[in-house]
């Protein structure tokens, strides 16, 4: 499923950057209630599917928790460092699936479609200038 992903971010590519890194916090927050309550809907019906929801929403906290978002009081990672981490945490919710093994119930398809999405919006951010690339225009 990781294919899918990689297919999502090419496509995406040539697009403009559309997503405020504000937007993006806001869509961040999103993502993590989306992925804990599908843990507590799925958990009747297939409670493989529903840890592995739980752990990519836990995953998804701990990292919104520690990002430098612009305006943010904390800069454990930074908004540049998190592109390259959330690209990672959509292939591995892709591969929640085959990894719980649940890939043949009909809940993957959550996760697939979970992961491409995580790697469109990562795609469609602005990244905001580094302090390097700042005092160079100053400079001019």
């Amino acid at each position: 499923m990781p294919i899918l992903n990689s297919v999502a971010q090419i496509v995406a590519k040539p697009f403009p950057r559309i997503i405020s890194p504000k937007t993006r916090a806001v869509l961040d927050h999103v993502n993590v209630g989306v992925l804990l309550m599908s843990g507590a809907w799925f958990w009747r019906r297939n409670k493989r599917a529903a840890l592995g929801a739980l752990v990519g929403g836990g995953t998804a906290l701990v990292l919104n928790l520690l990002t430098g978002y612009p305006g943010a009081a904390r800069n454990v990672i930074s908004f540049r460092s998190r592109r390259d981490i959330d690209l990672g945490l959509a292939a591995m919710i892709s591969t929640m699936p085959e990894f719980f093994a649940f890939k043949d119930d009909e809940e993957r398809k959550f996760f697939i479609a979970e992961g491409v999405l995580m790697a469109v919006v990562t795609e469609l951010t602005q990244l905001p200038k580094s302090t390097v690339e700042r005092k160079r225009f100053l400079a001019a």
